[in-house]
This record gives structure tokens, C-alpha cells and sequence, in this order.
């Protein structure tokens, strides 16, 4: 079983799909994009529509991941995400 295999298996459902749909709705933009120098079949309005569904997926995507993108960079002065919690056990009330 390949990593990717691995890493699909630990993805939702709808994690899975949006994969895909992007997956796809690259190609077909791929396919479309015509040489430098020539026109577009696409009007400028679908190309717009793209842009945003290409948005929304990522947005969904990063929801799901319930992470922030990793590709961005971390500073030593960000504030700290984790507190420290000091739990301390009940003391047995003798009668």
C-alpha cells in the first residue's frame, strides 16, 4: 500500500472528495488553457466561477484539517497556542 493509499484511508468522506473535485476540476482547466498568445475559450465570468470554487475547496479543506497551513511560516515572537493546566487531586476529607 503506497503513502498515499495510507494517508486517503485516514481522510473523511467529504475530505476525499474535495481531493478529488479539485483533482479534477484542475485538469479540466489544464485541458482548456489554450498556448500564450491565444484566446481563452472560457469567458472571463467562468473563469472568475473557477477561481472561486478553487477558493471554497481550500477553505473546506483547511476547515477539515482543523490546522492552520503548514506552508505558512511560524515566528518565535507568535503567541504561545497550548496553556499548561495544574490539576491537583482532591484531598480525602477525614470525619
Amino acid at each position: 500500500m503506497s503513502e498515499q493509499d495510507e494517508n486517503s484511508e485516514a481522510l473523511s468522506l467529504e475530505h476525499r472528495i474535495l481531493i478529488q473535485v479539485r483533482q479534477v476540476l484542475a485538469s479540466v482547466v489544464r485541458d482548456v488553457t489554450p498556448p500564450p498568445g491565444m484566446q481563452s475559450p472560457l469567458s472571463p465570468k467562468t473563469i472568475e466561477d473557477i477561481r472561486g470554487c478553487f477558493a471554497l475547496i481550500a477553505a473546506r479543506e483547511r476547515e477539515l484539517s482543523g490546522k492552520q497551513n503548514p506552508d505558512l511560516p511560524v515566528f518565535a515572537d507568535d503567541g504561545v497556542t497550548t496553556r499548561v493546566v495544574d490539576f491537583k487531586k482532591p484531598e480525602d476529607k477525614k470525619s
